[in-house]
């Protein structure tokens, strides 16, 4: 709790929201010997640590374990049949969330960063109040301010939530047991993280998306593997439909989801996840103005200032940004370089990337091959299956594959690489290199020869950008 004071206490930075782009601008700015100061209403590190990506990837490493256990016998590795008690997996969860809690809090502590505990409100002449909780009543002065107020799941108003019949993220992320089964509303990232590791673990599964495809955002190669693994997994997707409201039955215990111009599905639970949206409810006083876009999001430019002088926002809240955590850091860099006069970098949002954690996983950065084609480009495409890949075959996990879209020079060979695909076995851990390859634009040329270990799963990346020379040693 901070010691209150007739005077305004004065920072350097005052960040409001402590999820990981409030955080971050705090971490990075007081390492640069930044006075700082950080205002959180609940605990820091935000929805991601508490409500989001930690607490799903935990639950979606129990489907992984399943998986696992379930397949041991063709290792020669026997074991009875397995059971589940997602009460001790929700326990794990806790912990991990605990721990990283405990630890990102002690990190704030050493940088001697002020935590305040509260909601705050943004005044004018860069004033922040406190107005409820622990730390209600103070007041601090900065010379800027980062809004990091993050977001909250989106909701549907034919479904009334009621953290039983109805979730969100929030609620689901909670259960101590799961239903037997569930309609999950949305076909993005989250909601087939979500269909994923329910299906794996025995609940009867049905995605319900508006969308004439489920991961909307990846390229159609990428989306294809997914759909022919959920339907080989009985994980069922309606595409097309709209959601009209449900039905509970009297004794409470499921629902009757209903759908437009289709049969009602009985379930025990509804996960809505159609996204997410800002906080910024109460976020200003009477005499501050910032742009806004139509869905509540600030507008910022591309070094994060906002339309007010020494104002910044970073993470959910802004314009445009895609909602990831890591893009979170990275705009709060570019913010506290700013702020440090050190001139930030700007962030291309259309090559930043991307991890989707459902079974099997997804990673891209940059173009697909759809977008790239229609923003003018004559593309090359090379793809690589993981069947083909020694190590996925040790392993026993061979579906999905390494796809590469690159620009196609005037003499038909491939030059700059414009995305990187990956659909299969530990994606979300291979994309460091494609990553690296689209944001430095790099040639298929220039890097086709860099040396990949034997065997590794990496190696299909490897492979891809050889194909795309011609000469591929294990790619026709």
């Amino acid at each position: 709790m901070v010691e209150m004071s007739e005077q305004p206490i004065t920072y350097d930075v005052v960040v409001i929201g402590g999820g990981p782009g409030g955080y971050g601008a705090a971490l990075y700015g007081a390492a640069a010997g930044l006075n700082v100061a950080l205002v959180e209403r609940d605990k820091v590190g935000g929805a991601c640590l508490h409500r989001g990506c930690v607490p799903a990837k935990e639950f979606l490493e129990t489907a992984s374990v399943w998986r696992t256990v379930s397949h041991a016998g063709e290792f020669g590795v026997e074991t009875p049949d397995p059971s589940l008690d997602f009460s001790a997996s929700q326990r794990r969860k806790q912990h991990v969330v605990d721990t990283m809690f405990k630890g990102l809090s002690g990190l704030l502590k050493n940088r001697k960063i002020t935590v305040l505990s509260g909601t705050a409100q943004l005044h004018p002449e860069h004033r922040v109040h406190v107005v409820d909780g622990e730390d209600a009543g103070a007041v601090l002065q900065a010379r800027s301010v980062i809004l990091a107020t993050g977001s909250r799941p989106r909701t549907l108003a034919c479904l009334e939530l009621d953290g039983k019949l109805v979730v969100t993220s929030d609620e689901f992320l909670a259960l101590e047991e799961l239903p037997r089964s569930a309609a999950v509303i949305g076909g993005g990232a989250i909601g087939c993280e979500f269909a994923s590791l329910m299906g794996d673990l025995g609940v009867e599964v049905t995605i319900v998306e508006g969308l004439d495809s489920i991961l909307g955002s990846c390229d159609h190669d990428v989306k294809a593997v997914i759909a022919r693994s959920f339907k080989k997994r009985k994980i069922s997707v309606l595409t097309s439909t709209t959601v009209l409201g449900h039905t509970p039955k009297s004794d409470s215990k499921s629902t009757s989801l209903l759908l437009e111009n289709r049969d009602p599905l009985e379930v025990e639970m509804i996960v809505v996840s159609i996204g997410r949206q800002p906080y910024t409810e109460g976020l200003l006083a009477d005499g501050v103005s910032l742009d806004f876009d139509d869905a509540g999001c600030v507008k910022t430019d591309e070094l994060m200032h906002t339309s007010a002088e020494g104002i910044y926002a970073v993470g959910d809240i802004v314009s445009g940004s895609p909602q990831l955590a890591h893009v979170g850091f990275a705009e709060a860099i570019v913010a506290i370089q700013e702020i440090l006069g050190e001139g930030g970098t700007p962030i291309h949002y259309d090559r930043v990337p991307w991890a989707i954690y459902c079974h099997p996983e997804v990673a891209f950065a940059g173009l697909s091959e759809t977008d790239a084609t229609e923003a003018g480009y004559d593309v090359v495409i090379q793809k690589d299956p993981f069947g083909g890949n020694s190590r996925a075959r040790i392993l026993g996990d061979t579906e999905g594959m390494v796809k590469i879209v690159a620009e196609k020079q005037s003499d038909g060979s491939p030059g700059r690489i414009l995305g990187v695909h990956m659909v299969g076995p530990w994606v979300t851990e291979q994309l460091g290199a494609g990553y690296f390859a689209v944001n430095t634009e790099a040639n298929v040329l220039d890097i086709a020869n860099f040396l990949q270990p034997h065997p590794t799963l990496s190696e299909t990346f490897g492979e891809t950008l050889l194909a795309l020379t011609g000469r591929g040693l294990h790619v026709n």
